[in-house]
Formats: structure tokens, C-alpha cells, sequence
């Protein structure tokens, strides 16, 4: 296969603060998935992921356990590093920011910047969220508390170095204008240039004197660097990066990274931050920064007094690698958020991997050795539904392609699946255990069993970016352990005449009771909160009413209605297929929701809370039967349902699963 060039993938590092739950690991299956892919198409590819180990909030939680910082950190990292080893991730460099490489660089950058100018000593006196690590002026919060995370800020004053961001502006955005590509979804960008670029950047302070545990400016030792230009700047240090301009080889080779991967909630570091860091050291920007959605668990908060924190260790040990692997990657849309429950986990796994893969594979090598003894042979005897077979199979290659460079992962594991679902499908339509009754079918039979083992390999092959294990898996029981060129996965007929398959079919995914999951997933919550108590001090209990106090809202119930009263509403599944800001309305948002076949205006108070961009394509429940209203001189035609919390901020309420526009909500 042909060299396609240099491929450098990122994800974001991960914060050394404690364990990460699966919605923090999802975004390291993506990578690899993505990486795998590449390599797979002929890629020279380098992937890079690691954790970001410095700042206020370790150094405290290093105190509060009786260890140094470094004692912490190194824990953790190795906690973190050891999650992505059992997800199988195929990382060419876990960098770590305490990495000795990493820390003479930054030191380097640092001053780089300072003797450019950009960077100036002043003081800061603000509003501080420690566990974002931010400072916000006044007009930043929302409802008085950090817009990131919602928690409560300090006053705080200290000196400290500034970067001077809005010198960039401009130029930043004329690269979003004539780099469209640059920031993915389009939403993202438009939340960028609206939120932060039209109302003007401020300088950005880029240093800290409250706290020791950071890399120290080598000028100014009573400061750290602080932790936006030291995290983000692992990208460009991990490949050989080097301010004084010796960058190395591989430095050279991969830079710009063709795509960073992080997660929606700092899109704004990597899109703003990020590339205005880059202009100043005066090297190319990355060529996309994909901002991807959240895996969430079902609307609970999460929480160790709880019991509920899904792991991905203790998912593994349920499902397997693969099987965690497939559900994070399937089931997580472009844009909007996942959701992850044992029992969706559970279905999901029973449904696609145990039913559709593993009982396809399994049938097709019982049905080989019992009809043929196991070998696999090409005898010509077509039958009229071979090429409708061979259709989906051929086409599936680029099909996953294109789905891929889209970054729609979960739509190109639908298309690997669109081959395991055809193949159980000719399985019915020719039913081989019929053909075996008469020996004058004998080569019709053989040429079925071929067709069926040529198109699982195909797939399998597919697979692999995906679940690799099983990948090897299926190719070892075919008698295809070798992997085909990528450029052959088009062609359908490669598999050798006489090949022999295993004579022991292997079970991949043994179907799942939910019963025995269930009191697995009891002594998984007892374990959390046997461990929150011994951390902390207080019973489960205590913490989880602590935790409740945090979410928990009691509301007066209104005015008692009866079942006739209740039966009167109409509630449908609407999806949005367009929506824009109502002019001159700070609350107002105008969508056009379809509802079964027809299309309704629908005005919703919701402006604070979703972009209009971030509302197309949502699954929303609407009032339908309500009286058409005039507002803001546009038609209401119904109601799109919300949730709101103590604090006033909103939720939309969805669909928990995939329900078509016009479902009835009952």
C-alpha cells in the first residue's frame, strides 16, 4: 500500500485531580478509533495523549492526602495511563506535563513570548474558581457563580504575567473566515466568535504566585507558569517542538497536527487560546479541533457517596474491551450528548454484539464444518440474491471512509455493522440448512458458505479500528488471520479456494443477563461507597444527602388535576430542522419543529441556555394542543418541554432513546 503522508492526532490530556469515570475515557476510544482508521488507509501516523499534572487544585489535594504534589500526580497518572493501556489504545507517546522535556520547553516558550511583547507583568485582582483554575470579572458569571462549572468564586488578587490576546483577535478571526474547516461543528465556531471574539478578548493571565506547584518562570522564580500555556502547549513539546528553533525531525515531519480532539467543554481553550499561542510563536496552526459531545449518565449525577460512578475498569470487567469500546463509539451522535446506563449497556450488547456479530460469525464457521468439514470453497453457483449481498459489502469500504473523515464515528461503525446485518439476512434467504437436505445443491451450498465467510472477513477487517480484539478474533476462526490491504477491501472474491476454518467456533459475546449484572453492579456501588467513606470521613449516606442538597429542588405542587384533565394534553416527539434568534428578544429562539409529517413555528425562553445552532437536529418533546400564541409579533404553535433548576438554567427535555418525530409521549 501506498504512503499517505504524515497523520498527527491529539486528544486533550487529562487532569491529574482524580480517577476519570467513562465519560472522561470516551474521548480516548474516539482517538484511537480515528488513529486506527488512518493507519489502516496507509497513514504514518503519530498519536498522542498524556495528563496535565500542574496547578492550585493538585497541590491541595496532594496536602489534603499527606503527600508531595509529584507523589500525587504520579499516582494518578499512572491511574490514568493504566485505563487507556485496558482500552487497548494505541498511543505513540503518553506525555505527561511533569515530563522534563515538556518543563525546559515551557520555560522556553514563556520567554519567548515575553521578549516578543506579548507577555507583560501586571496584577490581577478577580473572581477565582479553583476547580476550573479561572478568573472571571463580574459580568463573566453566571448567576454569581463560574459559567464553566457552576461552583462558587473567590475574590482574589495577586501579581502575575498577562498575555496579550486581543493583539490576535483580528487575525484569529480571519483564519476562522478562511479556514472553515478549522473548528468542527460549525457550532462551536459560531459560539466562539459570538461569546468571546465580537464582545473582545482580554489579556489573559498566564502566570501564578499563590501556589508553588507549577513550572517555574526561570526569569521571575517566584512565579509559575500558568495552566492554559502549560497544558496546551504539550501538542507542539511532546514531538520535539523547540522555542529556540533546533525542532526536531519529528517535529518537523507531523506539525500542524491534523486534528486535536477534546472535548466541548474546552473547545474555547483550543480554538482561541490555543492558536493565538501558536501565532506568537510564529508556527502553524493545527489543521481541525473537533469539539466532541459528552457521554452522560442518564441525567444522574454522578457521585462516589452515591455508588453510581460508571468506571471503565469495571465496565471491562462486565463486557469486555470491545464491548466497551463498541457502546462508547456507537453510541455517542456528532453533536449532541450520549447516554450510558447499565441497562442500555447491557441491551445494546445483547442486541448488536451478542445477536447480530457474534451469532453470525458462530453459525457461519458451525454451518462450514458440519456441511464441509470445515473448508471453505468457491464454486461459481450463483444465486439471484449473491449480488445484492456483494453490493453492500463492496460498498461498505468507502462508505466507512467517508463517514470517518467526517468524524462520524458511530455512523461509520453503522456501516461496518450494514455487513453483519446482510449477512444474518442472506443467511435467511438461502437457508443453507434446506440446500443440505439435497446433494444436487451441494456447489449452490458450498458458493452460499463462501459468500458468507468473504463478506465477514471484509468486515472484520473493517472492524478493527473499532474493536480490534474481536477484529483478530473473527479473522482467526475464517482462516483469514492476515489482514488484506486496505485497497482491496473494495473487491469481493480475494478469499483462496480451500481455505479451512476453525473446527472449535469460538463464542465472541455470550448473551448477558440483566439480573446478573445488575448484583454485580450492586457490589460496585457498595465498593464506591466503602472507598468515599474511607476518604472522607462521613458515612455514604451523609454524602449522598450532601450531594441530593446539591440537585434536589421541592416544588409546591399547583392546582390537582384529574386524569380528564390530563388526557387532554397532547404530547409528541418534535426534531428541530431549523432555528434562529428571535430579533430584538434576549430570550426568544424561533424553531421549526417537525412533528410526525407536518412542521410547526414554536418561540421558546431558552436563548441563555442553547445556541440556535446547537438546537438543530434535537429530539425535543413538545405540548402540541396548545392555543396558537402571538409573541414578539411571530406565532407560538405549541410548547417545546424544559426542565430548570435552582439556579434558573435550563434543560431540554429528550428522548432517552432514538424515537421517531411524531411518537407519542404517553
Amino acid at each position: 500500500m501506498q504512503n499517505k503522508g504524515p497523520y498527527y492526532l491529539t486528544t486533550a490530556i487529562a487532569y491529574t485531580s482524580g480517577k476519570p469515570h467513562i465519560g472522561n475515557s470516551y474521548e480516548i476510544v474516539m482517538a484511537d478509533a480515528i488513529v486506527r482508521h488512518k493507519r489502516l488507509q496507509g497513514y504514518d501516523c503519530f498519536f498522542q495523549t498524556g495528563t496535565d499534572e500542574h496547578g492550585q487544585k493538585i497541590e491541595e489535594k496532594a496536602a489534603a492526602a499527606g503527600v508531595t504534589p509529584k507523589e500525587f500526580v504520579d499516582n494518578v497518572a499512572g491511574i490514568i495511563r493504566g485505563i487507556c493501556d485496558s482500552l487497548n489504545i494505541s498511543y505513540d507517546r503518553f506525555i505527561r506535563t511533569t515530563d522534563a522535556d515538556h518543563e525546559k520547553q515551557i520555560q522556553k516558550i514563556f520567554k519567548k513570548m515575553y521578549a516578543k511583547g506579548d507577555i507583560y507583568k501586571g496584577s490581577y485582582e478577580g473572581l477565582y474558581c479553583t476547580p476550573c483554575e479561572s478568573f472571571w470579572t463580574e459580568s463573566q458569571l453566571k448567576d454569581g457563580k463560574c459559567p464553566d462549572c457552576g461552583r462558587e468564586v473567590k475574590p482574589a488578587k495577586e501579581e502575575a504575567y498577562f498575555f496579550k490576546m486581543s493583539k490576535y483577535a483580528d487575525r484569529l478571526m480571519k483564519y476562522y473566515d478562511e479556514h472553515p474547516e478549522f473548528i468542527q461543528p460549525v457550532s462551536r465556531k459560531n459560539e466562539m466568535v459570538n461569546n468571546f471574539l465580537k464582545p473582545g478578548l482580554q489579556d489573559l493571565c498566564v502566570s501564578r504566585t499563590s501556589f508553588k506547584w507549577g513550572i517555574p518562570v526561570d526569569f521571575d522564580d517566584k512565579h509559575v507558569v500558568y495552566v492554559w500555556l502549560d497544558a496546551l502547549s504539550n501538542y507542539i513539546t511532546g514531538i520535539g517542538y523547540d522555542a529556540d528553533g533546533n525542532s526536531s525531525e519529528q517535529y518537523k515531519k507531523f506539525w500542524p497536527a491534523d486534528l486535536h480532539l477534546v472535548g466541548k467543554d474546552i473547545i474555547r481553550f483550543h480554538t482561541i487560546y490555543w492558536p493565538i499561542f501558536l501565532m506568537s510563536l510564529e508556527e502553524p496552526l493545527p489543521k481541525k479541533i473537533f469539539g466532541h459531545p459528552w457521554l452522560l449518565q442518564g441525567g444522574e449525577k454522578m457521585s462516589k457517596s452515591r455508588g453510581n460512578v460508571i468506571y471503565a475498569d469495571d465496565l471491562i470487567s462486565l463486557y469486555g474491551v470491545d464491548g466497551v469500546r463498541y457502546y462508547v463509539l456507537h453510541e455517542m451522535p456528532y453533536e449532541n450528548d450520549g447516554t450510558i446506563t447499565w441497562e442500555l449497556m447491557t441491551e445494546r450488547y445483547n442486541s448488536d454484539l451478542a445477536n447480530v456479530l457474534g451469532n453470525l460469525v458462530k453459525r457461519t464457521v458451525s454451518m462450514t464444518n458440519k456441511y464441509f468439514d470445515g473448508v471453505v470453497k468457491k464454486t461459481g453457483a450463483e444465486g439471484d440474491v449473491d449480488a445484492d449481498l456483494k453490493a453492500v459489502v463492496t460498498a461498505a469500504r468507502d462508505n466507512v471512509a467517508k463517514k470517518m473523515d467526517d468524524l462520524r464515528v458511530s455512523d461509520a461503525i453503522d456501516e461496518v455493522f450494514a455487513i453483519f446485518k446482510r449477512s444474518n439476512k442472506y443467511i435467511d434467504e438461502t437457508e443453507p440448512w434446506t440446500l443440505a437436505k439435497d446433494e444436487a445443491n451441494n456447489d449452490r451450498l458450498s458458493e452460499v458458505m463462501y459468500n458468507l465467510t468473504e463478506s465477514i472477513i471484509i468486515g472484520a477487517n473493517l472492524l478493527y479500528p473499532y474493536m480490534p480484539e474481536t477484529a483478530d478474533a473473527i479473522l482467526a476462526q475464517l482462516g483469514g488471520s492476515e489482514k488484506r490491504d486496505y485497497d482491496d477491501l473494495d473487491k469481493f472474491g480475494l478469499l483462496a479456494s480451500g481455505t479451512k476454518v476453525t473446527a472449535e467456533p469460538e463464542t465472541l459475546f455470550a448473551r448477558l443477563n440483566i439480573e446478573d449484572i445488575m448484583k454485580r453492579v450492586e457490589e460496585i456501588r457498595a465498593a464506591q461507597k466503602a472507598e468515599y467513606e474511607r476518604e472522607n470521613g462521613v458515612t455514604a449516606e451523609e454524602g449522598s444527602k450532601e450531594a441530593a442538597s446539591d440537585d434536589a429542588i421541592d416544588i409546591e405542587p399547583k392546582d390537582i388535576i384529574t386524569y380528564d384533565d390530563f388526557a387532554k394534553l397532547q404530547l409528541q416527539v418534535g426534531e428541530i430542522i431549523s432555528c434562529e434568534a428571535v430579533p430584538k428578544s434576549k430570550k426568544l429562539l424561533c424553531s421549526r419543529v417537525k412533528i410526525g409529517s407536518k412542521v410547526r413555528q414554536i418561540l421558546s425562553g431558552i436563548k441563555a441556555n442553547y445556541s440556535p445552532e446547537e438546537m438543530v437536529g434535537k429530539k425535543v418533546m413538545v405540548l402540541v394542543n396548545l392555543q396558537p400564541r402571538e409573541i414578539a409579533g411571530l406565532t407560538s404553535e405549541g410548547m417545546i418541554l424544559c426542565a430548570e433548576d435552582a439556579e434558573g438554567k435550563l434543560a431540554i427535555m429528550v428522548p432517552e432513546r432514538e424515537m421517531p418525530a411524531g411518537a407519542e409521549i404517553c
